[in-house]
């Protein structure tokens, strides 16, 4: 099974951190935030990784290299100019294939167990979600007791930026950019997206300060 890290982003909220360094190379705990996405989803049998590259991605490239030191293969998608998450997948499905793949965002942090991703699903789109944060108190999603995603129910989650997908739903998209909400609204639609929750530690590194807070939980001070 391929997973594939998004990674293209500018940062723009992160700045003036990612003024020279894309968001997913900044280090929490003595390490960049990417790092523990490639560990976690080795170590959940991922044979393979796709990483898209926007903003600064050659400095990605650089540091990342074909994965050799981390014991699984690194493949880009270079975008130059980033097209948004649909946008980025569709763009990246010669790297990915047919075959279902696992889907994480380069700037969070969390203990989720990836291993619940690789067995096999039966719908085209699986979602992992969160507790609202505080800075996304609406939430984007509500889980139904049997485990099926909807748009139009209350009380919703928040989507991890974690899931599973098959690659068809992307398929038919334009090339160019193209955002991942509608592509899940109309999964949702189709009764085809179902989901979990996970309670356990989940980080939106969407400010420094956050990336400061990670930063002291995972160095222990």
């Amino acid at each position: 099974m391929k997973a594939m890290i998004l990674a293209a982003g500018y940062g723009k909220r992160m700045r003036p951190l990612t003024d020279h360094t894309p968001k997913p190379l900044l280090r929490a705990g003595g390490k960049a935030l990417i790092e523990y996405h490639i560990e976690a989803l080795r170590d959940a049998g991922i044979e393979s990784l796709v990483i898209n590259t926007g903003w600064l991605g050659e400095k990605l490239v650089a540091f990342l290299g074909e994965g050799t030191r981390y014991g699984i293969p690194l493949v880009y998608s270079h975008e130059g100019t980033p097209l948004e998450t649909a946008g980025g997948i569709k763009r990246a499905l010669p790297l990915l294939g047919d075959q279902p793949f696992v889907l994480i965002n380069g700037d969070i942090w969390t203990d989720f167990d990836l291993t619940r991703l690789v067995d096999n699903r039966p719908d085209p789109v699986h979602l992992v979600l969160v507790n609202n944060p505080e800075h996304h108190p609406k939430g984007d999603f509500h889980l139904t007791d049997t485990s099926r995603l909807r748009d139009n129910a209350e009380p919703k989650l928040t989507y991890a930026g974690i899931g599973r997908f098959d690659p068809a739903i992307f398929a038919q998209l334009a090339d160019g950019e193209a955002k991942l909400a509608p592509v899940l609204r109309a999964a949702m639609a189709d009764d085809a997206a179902s989901g979990e929750h996970h309670a356990g530690q989940w980080w939106d590194i969407g400010t420094p300060e956050r990336l400061a807070e990670l930063d002291r939980l995972l160095s222990g001070t």
